[in-house]
């Protein structure tokens, strides 16, 4: 049964599609997503080379390591095994791990910053050029906590799995152009929808509540937090509460959450709107920088006690968007890791 003022998801989980492949990947019920997940990474160790297993397992042991809460959504080498040589066969095997911590939403979302970066790159729909690594944490055959994680420009997927369910944050997706002017995808807009519920939002809002939300006429060059190891929503500023907006501007603001969670699995993503919900709604606010036509460089937060979200287009003439999810319990897993080890020191 939905809680009273939780809206129905707007993408099930059923029905994941491939994330770079060309092949469907079946939907993943929400309680089996652990189970899932461990399948889907013993099948990729199946058909990857030992030398490509070494690359892959290059984690320290202990999966609370600081060294392990370093990110980046730069160009750039990151530790793990490198995507660009991975042949057809092991390249599915990654796609189907990819699905396993995803909606259909966040799966298609993923596919659609990968082929973006290709666009940008001069090579569209060639997956042989990709560069992203993957890096495996842990043990997924042991009984603890164990974890993977892809990382390249402009995408950032952290995943920290138990028997319990998983974590998937902090979440990153940017996409270079944000709008595709040229090509077969002319007019493609990866992020357009978390651009367009927030855009309706502030040019919905009027008088003393926009002028509350609208913190500055000129945006910042970035997401505030950047790649900073903690989630941390005192960085961004106080903006519009829930409280003081209208019921349809509410109603926007609970999509546009929804939006960013619905990255998720549908357990993971309805846990952490329950909890949002049983906190209250009035602790959310939102807030606005730059200007409001379609076009205009601008950013908005979003802001919560437990998690903040981010979103800035504002460099390349507003034609290169970023957009990311933190959680300030659950990134990392930091939640689940601290009741494992707690229990083993015990």
């Amino acid at each position: 049964m939905t809680p009273r003022g939780v809206p129905r998801r707007m993408n099930p989980a059923a029905g994941t599609v491939a994330v770079g492949g060309r092949r469907g990947v079946t939907g993943i019920p929400a309680q089996d997503v652990s189970r899932a997940t461990r399948e889907a990474v013993r099948a990729l160790l199946a058909v990857l080379e030992p030398e490509q297993v070494r690359e892959l397992r290059t984690a320290p042991g202990r999966l609370d390591a600081p060294e392990l809460r370093e990110w980046t959504y730069l160009p750039g080498p990151r530790p793990g095994l490198r995507t660009e040589g991975l042949d057809d066969r092991q390249r599915e095997a990654l796609d189907a791990l990819l699905a396993t911590a995803h909606s259909a939403t966040g799966a298609e979302l993923v596919r659609g910053a990968i082929e973006v970066e290709r666009h940008r790159r001069g090579r569209p729909g060639s997956p042989g050029a990709d560069r992203y690594w993957v890096r495996l944490l842990g043990d997924p055959d042991g009984e603890g906590p164990w974890g993977w994680r892809m990382n390249g420009h402009h995408l950032a997927v952290h995943v920290l799995v138990t028997a319990a369910g998983i974590r998937v944050t902090p979440h990153f997706v940017g996409s270079e152009p944000a709008r595709i002017d040229s090509g077969p995808r002319a007019g493609f807009r990866l992020l357009g929808p978390e651009e367009d519920l927030a855009r309706e939002l502030i040019t919905g809002l009027r008088g003393t509540a926009r002028a509350t939300a609208v913190f500055a006429a000129t945006p910042p060059d970035d997401i505030l937090t950047r790649d900073d190891p903690f989630a941390d929503p005192g960085l961004l500023p106080d903006g519009l509460p829930y409280a003081r907006m209208a019921p349809g501007r509410q109603r926007l603001l609970e999509r546009l959450v929804r939006r960013y969670l619905d990255r998720a699995p549908a357990a993971y993503a309805d846990e952490c709107w329950s909890d949002a919900v049983t906190r209250g709604l009035d602790t959310l606010s939102f807030a606005w920088a730059g200007g409001l036509e379609p076009g205009d460089r601008h950013y908005y937060c979003v802001r919560a006690p437990d998690f903040l979200i981010e979103y800035d287009n504002t460099q390349d003439d507003g034609n290169h968007a970023h957009s990311v999810w933190r959680h300030v319990r659950h990134d990392w897993g930091a939640d689940l890791l601290r009741g494992h080890y707690t229990d083993r020191h015990m």
